[in-house]
C-alpha cells in the first residue's frame, strides 16, 4: 500500500464511482479498478459496496477513508513545511463553520490569516453543525467549531462562548411577543411561545434538540410547523411573520437591518448552548493548525468586543481549555 494508492482510493469514495474518480485522476477505469481489486487483495477485506448508482464504503472501507485522509493531510504538511523552512506556519488548514458561525466569522478569518500567515492555505467549510462533526471524525478537517463543551472519544475542545438563542419573527401569528410593555427589554418569556407556529431545523439537528428538551422541561406546548435545514429559509419565514424561529441573532450578522425580523432574547429559563473549537487528540497538531486555532479564538474575543458579535457570553481565558 502506498501514497498513490491511498489518494486514487480517497477519490473513488469522494466521487462516488469509479468512472467519475477515474476521469478526475485521469486514469483509465480499468486500470483504476485493479488498483482497487489490489488494495482489497492485499487488506484481505472488501472496501467498497458496488451498484448501478455507484459505490459506497463498507465499514472496513470507511476506516481505511478515515486513516488515508489523516495520511494525505499531513503528507502536503510535511512538503509545505519542509519548502518553507520547517516549523514555520504554512500548508493547508481545514476548518468547518455550522452555518450561523460562518455568516460572522468566515470572512474575518479568512482576511486575518492571509494578513498574517500568508503561507497558510485556508480551507472552510460551512454546514448544519452534525455534519461537520461528522467531517471531523472522519479526518477531513483539522478544526472544527461544535456546539460542545466536553470531549468525545478522539476529540479535544477548547470551549470559547456561549451562546445565547432569540426567539425570530411570528409578529403575524403571535404579536404579544413584541408587543406587551413587559418585553421592553428585549426579551421573551420562553412560556409565551406556547403553540406559537415556529420552523426549525429537522430532528437530528442539535438545535432541534436543544429546542425540543427545553419546551419539555419547561412545560410549554412546542408546535413545530416545519422542518427547515436551511438558515437563509428560515429567517425569510421568520421575517414574513407567518411562524418564529429559534436561533442565535448571529444569524442575522450578514443581513442588511432593514431585511432582519424582529428578535427577542429568550429567557426564564434562559436557552443557550456552549461552542468550541474542537480536533482530534489522536493526531499530531501541525503549527499551522494552532495558528489558525488561535485566530479564531482572538477573533472571537475581538468581535465580541467590539459589539459586532452580540448574544454570546465568552468562557474566562484558559477556562475549561485543552490545548495540545
Amino acid at each position: 500500500m502506498d501514497v498513490r494508492q491511498l489518494r486514487n482510493f480517497v477519490a473513488i469514495v469522494d466521487s462516488g464511482s469509479l468512472s467519475k474518480a477515474a476521469e478526475r485522476l485521469h486514469i483509465a477505469q480499468p486500470s483504476l479498478s485493479a488498483q482497487l481489486r489490489g488494495l482489497e487483495d492485499e487488506l484481505q477485506t472488501q472496501l467498497l459496496v458496488r451498484s448501478a448508482q455507484g459505490v459506497t464504503p463498507t465499514e472496513a472501507g470507511k476506516a481505511l477513508y478515515r486513516h488515508a485522509r489523516v495520511v494525505l493531510r499531513q503528507m502536503e504538511q510535511i512538503r509545505q513545511e519542509v519548502r518553507e523552512g520547517g516549523g514555520s506556519e504554512a500548508g493547508p488548514v481545514a476548518v468547518g463553520f455550522p452555518t450561523t458561525i460562518a455568516s460572522i466569522l468566515a470572512v474575518p478569518l479568512f482576511a486575518r490569516v492571509r494578513e498574517q500567515y500568508p503561507g497558510i492555505r485556508l480551507q472552510i467549510f460551512e454546514s448544519m453543525s452534525g455534519y461537520i462533526g461528522e467531517l471531523l471524525a472522519n479526518g477531513r478537517l483539522d478544526l472544527a467549531m461544535l456546539f460542545r463543551d466536553s470531549e468525545t472519544r478522539g476529540i479535544s475542545v477548547m470551549p470559547l462562548f456561549d451562546e445565547e438563542l432569540y426567539v425570530l419573527g411570528g409578529h403575524r401569528v403571535c404579536p404579544s411577543i413584541y408587543e406587551d410593555a413587559d418585553d421592553s427589554d428585549g426579551t421573551c418569556a420562553l412560556a409565551k411561545l406556547d403553540n406559537v407556529p415556529i420552523v426549525a431545523p429537522s430532528a437530528s439537528n442539535g438545535l432541534r434538540l436543544l429546542i425540543e428538551r427545553s419546551f419539555a422541561q419547561a412545560n410549554t406546548e412546542l408546535n413545530i410547523v416545519a422542518d427547515i435545514d436551511s438558515l437563509p429559509t428560515l429567517i425569510d419565514i421568520a421575517r414574513s411573520g407567518d411562524a418564529c424561529s429559534i436561533l442565535p441573532v448571529s444569524a442575522l450578522a450578514s443581513r442588511d437591518p432593514a431585511l432582519r425580523p424582529p428578535s427577542r432574547r429568550i429567557v426564564a429559563p434562559h436557552l443557550q448552548r456552549p461552542a468550541s473549537v474542537c480536533w482530534s487528540n489522536s493526531l499530531p497538531v501541525g503549527s499551522a493548525t494552532v495558528a489558525v486555532r488561535q485566530c479564531i479564538a482572538d477573533l472571537i474575543r475581538e468581535l465580541q468586543a467590539d459589539g459586532h458579535w452580540t448574544g454570546i457570553m465568552l468562557r474566562a481565558a484558559g477556562k475549561d481549555a485543552v490545548i495540545v
